[in-house]
């Protein structure tokens, strides 16, 4: 009877069931780890096949699927998405209503959920309160450069993460987001926002060999001081104020060169302005594919990001960058700069509305002694990893799971 009762006792894995719009760049490998290195017994429940599939991007104006792999080493389905335009820019654009009856079929201890604003996340919600499954949410919001909420928003936002038994923040910015909506500091847990080290690793001699071939390719310098721009060319992530600074500065650093990584809509406003820089200043590659970006990295020797938009909720770029060991430009709006960029530390904070700031910094940029950036860069993006962000969500999960589960 001893035995019989310490066997049905005993703590078992938790089952944690994963709700993600479709597979990206920088969640595939994290649960690739996750599966690997922890306890939990990792599902993942896709809404969209966006990324493993070829599908245009409107805002990169190219169609793409990724080259890396999105999709081994841990358990995942593809939910059927009745939408007739699936993606986030509606609410409609996650419409699965079958995923449900996949959630009780696995019987999870709990749910990771991503999102809120589509009608499958709503549903999900709905459906885990009413089986008493506990949700763990995961979101980036911030409030930087953004009025604080309507009193009548405030309400609905309360409303909802008072749904969730945990959350997990990804930064300084976003957890003050949640404190302002009153999510309890019990139930706020530390994972931060972490890109695939393996591929971002500085010690790959490959992709120091491709960045100089490629620079040898563009007729680039190796003493020249590189600035790098990787992204869509949108007017919110400001690349034409970048130029119109670069060019401004150029005269006193006439070595210097501007890489444009990307492709959208800015893409014919920024080839006429370039126009006007020195032949070599200021070169344009078309969108890399993520096994293409270590080696766009390495060719630079500054990463920019001056983005003005407030969809900028994070950046990851920019850890991208960090990991293979370049100080980073950003505007105050980025979500990532509080933690990761400190002004004259790791990189360079200007105001995202300040023009003459952004070419006061970039000048700064260009004139720095970047050699004891690196050192510094590299010893805060150590903490911006998966270990770290795993171990948040392992106490997330532990928090509201009961005793017989143990993570």
């Amino acid at each position: 009877m001893t035995v019989a009762a310490t066997a049905v006792s005993a703590p078992r894995s938790p089952v944690l069931a994963v709700v993600l719009s479709h597979p990206t760049q920088y969640y595939s490998p994290w649960f690739r780890w996750l599966a690997a290195r922890t306890t939990l017994r990792l599902h993942v429940f896709y809404l969209w096949k966006f990324g493993v599939t070829a599908t245009h991007d409107p805002r990169f104006q190219t169609t793409f699927r990724w080259d890396v792999d999105l999709l081994g080493g841990y358990e995942h389905e593809f939910v059927p998405n009745r939408s007739r335009s699936p993606g986030a820019e509606s609410f409609w654009g996650f419409d699965n209503p079958v995923l449900p009856a996949r959630l009780a079929a696995l019987r999870p201890d709990a749910i990771l959920l991503f999102g809120y604003n589509w009608a499958t996340h709503l549903r999900t919600i709905l459906w885990a309160r009413l089986h008493r499954i506990p949700i763990v949410f995961r979101g980036d919001s911030h409030l930087l450069g953004r009025p604080f909420p309507s009193l009548l928003r405030r309400l609905l936002l309360q409303t909802l993460f008072r749904q969730f038994s945990a959350v997990t923040f990804v930064g300084a910015a976003n957890r003050h987001y949640f404190n302002l909506l009153g999510v309890p500091a019990s139930r706020l847990f530390f994972a931060p926002h972490a890109v695939n080290h393996e591929l971002f690793d500085p010690a790959e001699s490959t992709h120091l060999t491709a960045a100089r071939a490629l620079r040898a390719q563009l007729g680039i310098a190796p003493t020249a001081r590189v600035v790098l721009f990787a992204g869509k060319f949108v007017g919110n992530k400001q690349p034409r104020e970048l130029l119109a600074a670069f060019l401004a500065l150029h005269p006193q650093h006439p070595s210097s060169v501007l890489v444009f990584v990307g492709d959208g809509e800015e893409r014919a406003a920024l080839v006429a302005l370039a126009a006007r820089a020195a032949p070599g200043a200021v070169h344009f590659l078309p969108f890399a594919n993520q096994s293409e970006m270590p080696a766009r990295y390495r060719l630079a020797d500054i990463f920019a990001l001056p983005s003005r938009g407030h969809y900028e909720t994070w950046g990851l770029a920019v850890n991208e960058a960090m990991h293979l060991g370049l100080p980073c430009l950003v505007s105050d709006r980025v979500g990532c700069q509080a933690d990761l960029v400190s002004d004259g530390d790791t990189g360079w904070v200007f105001p995202a509305e300040d023009y003459s700031a952004l070419r006061t910094k970039l000048g700064d940029a260009l004139s720095a002694d970047l050699p004891s950036f690196r050192a510094r860069v590299a010893l805060r993006i150590a903490g911006y990893t998966y270990t770290q962000a795993s171990a948040g969500l392992l106490q997330a999960v532990a928090s509201v799971c009961p005793p017989s589960v143990r993570t």
